[in-house]
């Protein structure tokens, strides 16, 4: 008997020693990057009036991304990432390095920024507020009953056979 409740402290014991390194896994810290691998000595290196879009290629790579609605603006961008179990990432190190062209290819500008542009959204509930009516679920339910085919719903008509 007592040789069965030793095996019974011996397993309760392993599975405790199981389930508590699985719920310290569960806060292990991981980290993440994304975008460009900055190079700090590459990207001080580019100059307004000496470089142009072959050489900044040539030294940095293909950019991130462009500017929307204008190709002259080149974006790397660099984030690192850290979160907690399964907690939604957070920003740690940011930094995006803007650089702008001239018309005929060569560096006109080029502007840095960091973590400071970073922006913390926090929705308001489960509700995302829009302009509008304030109807409530039953009105929204039911609020088209007698609407459809009701004389005066469909508008006016170019076609000479509908009334």
């Amino acid at each position: 008997m007592s040789l069965m409740v030793g095996n019974i402290k011996k397993s309760s014991l392993w599975l405790g020693l199981i389930a508590g390194t699985m719920m310290m896994a569960g806060c292990a810290q991981v980290r993440g990057h994304q975008g460009y691998i900055a190079d700090e000595v590459l990207m001080s290196a580019i100059q307004p009036g000496v470089d142009n879009r072959q050489s900044v290629e040539a030294s940095l790579g293909r950019p991130t991304f462009t500017g929307q609605f204008d190709d002259n603006t080149w974006y790397y961008l660099s984030r690192e990432t850290r979160q907690y179990g399964f907690n939604n990432p957070r920003p740690r190190e940011q930094q995006v390095m803007r650089i702008q062209f001239d018309a005929s290819g060569n560096v006109a500008a080029i502007d840095r920024t960091g973590l400071e542009l970073v922006a913390s959204i926090s929705p308001d509930g489960n509700k995302t507020p829009t302009l509008g009516r304030d109807r409530t679920f039953f009105e929204e339910l039911f609020g088209n009953i007698g609407a459809v085919g009701a004389p005066g719903a469909q508008g006016a008509s170019n076609d000479p056979t509908r009334p």
